[in-house]
């Protein structure tokens, strides 16, 4: 190791030590925390209030010109004038080579760091880190299960089922980042009437050949006609929910051909999660909750006085909660989703111990959510507050019962086809390629998956073609380019990553803007499980790519003297690494050429 880099470590070293005993300092992963830490324990010792509380409070300036921290005096709850306190503290304050100023703005108090020991301690940190940039281990220990997608088996996968699936998988990684265990689980809607239907369906309409070849669009198909009689023929309603009891009752022919239909369709769906870069642990469904468990909840709830019988039926009178009555068995004796929901709950908590369970399922299902939570609680499940319902806004101008559903297989096929043609129309760059069908895959999602995500979650929103294919603005190909071009600066600049370089070379606006802002990333992982949404993570890597932009018009690393060269080097390889995290973060296979 090069003196130089020894003297980097010692000093990355020397601020670690700094405020150790600062609540909520992050120093191991968070280079800005010990800058934050200098500033809290100065201003705790200037006005006797505690350095952690101090740290919390700290923020950025709403004007970046005032400094990189911004202390709310009026926050601090002191007895007195709160401008006359930051001007006072501001004058007692002793710069140091981690804070070289502060100053007060009004009730605010101000503090300028020391941006070249900003920029040698945190590139030296990202070299050592490199993809586990930005991550903590605030989390060890707990484990968060995360239900999401869960598709109704024989219905295609469409674009409602993609927000579920990419919000979910941004929720699961997002827990990693922090630390936690996390288990992704898919409850597929495999059980219920519906299923009686389509199996009333299949027998007028089905083809054996049909459902070999396609079986999704095949059994859709036969969904759309069947549901479409049922409107004018009560008898199909019938013998649906006689078929569904032969399949509660365990009727072997009647599950035999259930099973063909699941079996086929999960086939279908981990193709498509494959190309969405999406894994689960484990693949369940109503049909797995284990009927003891649903038998024994019922129990519970006749003993605990909260069921009634009406009409034959069980139900449980939730008025007085605001949340309506809920059925809970039918006349027929078979169970319905919320039954089987209970029990998969109380099965879960049983199998896992979770810290945290994330239902992700859309804002239509806010009271039935809602209904389930306090119905747990009523039971007497005190773990019933580590459950959360992750919601989200509809996309609008779709049903899959009338048959306009748009599917997700056509969306990204379709995207793939647009992204293909564009990449086309640069014949050089396009030669480079080795699999342009596979990277106009990858772009296209980017594109569909960034669209839905840059906005809070809980916005519906119409779909659109157009909206689908824009390829222009803060997109998903934008933020990939950005990617493209710092991976292209380092295969062609012919120089190496050297963690020795001199630093301090860059002086620049621009490079101290953009190391400034790859150093808030540990802050944007953290802030992202508080938040839950992914445009957080959106909007940054947004933000860093318009940085790096403005960066490479005049930072060059081709032509520049060479130590400027190998320190701009490090600096585009340390952004290119936090922008890559952010993606892989948000669920994308960031590109190296487009």
């Amino acid at each position: 190791m090069s003196t130089q880099h020894t003297e980097q470590v010692a000093a990355q070293d020397k601020i670690s030590s700094i405020g150790l005993e600062v609540k909520g300092a992050d120093l191991e992963n968070n280079i800005l925390d010990a800058f934050r830490s200098r500033i809290a324990v100065a201003i705790a010792e200037l006005s006797e209030k505690s350095a952690d509380d101090i740290f919390a409070l700290l923020d950025a300036p709403k004007n970046p010109e005032h400094g990189d921290f911004a202390l709310a005096v009026p926050r601090l709850r002191v007895k007195g004038n709160p401008a006359q306190f930051a001007k006072s503290w501001a004058e007692k304050f002793v710069a140091n080579e981690y804070i070289v100023s502060a100053a007060a703005t009004g009730p605010y108090l101000n503090f300028k760091i020391s941006h070249a020991l900003l920029a040698k301690t945190l590139l030296n940190h990202i070299y050592g880190k490199k993809e586990n940039y930005g991550v903590n281990q605030t989390g060890v220990g707990k484990t968060a299960l995360v239900e999401f997608s869960s598709p109704n088996i024989a219905k295609p996968f469409h674009a409602g089922h993609l927000r579920s699936t990419i919000i979910g998988n941004f929720i699961k990684n997002v827990h990693e980042a922090n630390g936690w265990k996390t288990i992704g689980l898919n409850y597929l809607g495999d059980w219920g009437k519906q299923y009686g239907i389509l199996a009333v369906g299949f027998e007028k309409y089905g083809s054996e050949e049909e459902l070999l070849t396609d079986p999704i669009k095949h059994l859709y198909d036969v969904y759309v006609k069947i549901n479409a009689d049922a409107e004018n023929d009560d008898d199909v309603n019938v013998r649906a929910r006689a078929y569904f009891k032969k399949m509660e009752d365990g009727d072997e022919e009647a599950l035999a051909l259930w099973r063909k239909f699941r079996d086929l369709s999960i086939g279908k769906y981990k193709n498509t999660y494959a190309r969405l870069n999406v894994n689960f642990d484990v693949y369940s469904g109503e049909s797995q909750v284990p009927n003891e468990k649903i038998l024994n909840a019922l129990a519970v709830l006749k003993e605990k006085n909260l069921v009634q019988e009406s009409n034959g039926a069980l139900i449980i009178d939730l008025k007085k909660y605001k949340l309506d009555v809920v059925v809970v068995q039918k006349q027929d004796g078979t169970t319905l989703y919320i039954t089987r929901d209970i029990g998969a709950a109380i099965d879960r908590y049983e199998k896992y111990n979770f810290d945290a369970m994330y239902y992700v399922i859309a804002s239509q299902q806010d009271l039935h959510m809602s209904q389930l939570f306090k119905i747990l609680e009523l039971m007497g499940n005190e773990w019933v507050s580590r459950c959360k319902h992750i919601n989200f806004g509809l996309v609008k101008g779709m049903s899959t019962r009338k048959g306009t559903a748009v599917f997700l297989d056509e969306i990204l096929e379709q995207t793939k086809i647009s992204m293909h043609n564009v990449m086309k129309q640069n014949e050089t760059k396009y030669e480079q390629i080795d699999n342009p069908e596979e990277i106009a895959d990858i772009v296209g999602i980017s594109a569909t998956m960034i669209q839905d995500m840059s906005a809070k979650r809980i916005r519906n929103y119409d779909f659109n073609w157009d909206r689908m294919f824009s390829f222009e603005g803060d997109t998903g190909p934008y933020l990939q380019y950005a990617h493209t071009r710092l991976c292209s600066i380092e295969r062609n600049c012919g120089l190496d990553i050297n963690p020795d370089v001199d630093v301090s070379l860059l002086t620049e606006r621009p490079a101290i803007d953009l190391i400034s802002m790859i150093a808030q990333y540990p802050d944007v992982v953290k802030g992202a499980l508080r938040s839950l949404e992914p445009c957080t993570v959106v909007t940054y890597a947004m933000k860093l790519s318009h940085t790096v932009s403005v960066a490479l018009e005049t930072l060059w690393v081709m032509g520049a003297p060479k130590d400027l060269a190998e320190a701009r080097l490090l600096m585009y390889w340390a952004t290119r690494i936090t922008l890559g995290n952010s993606l892989k973060l948000l669920g994308l296979k960031p590109l190296e050429r487009m």
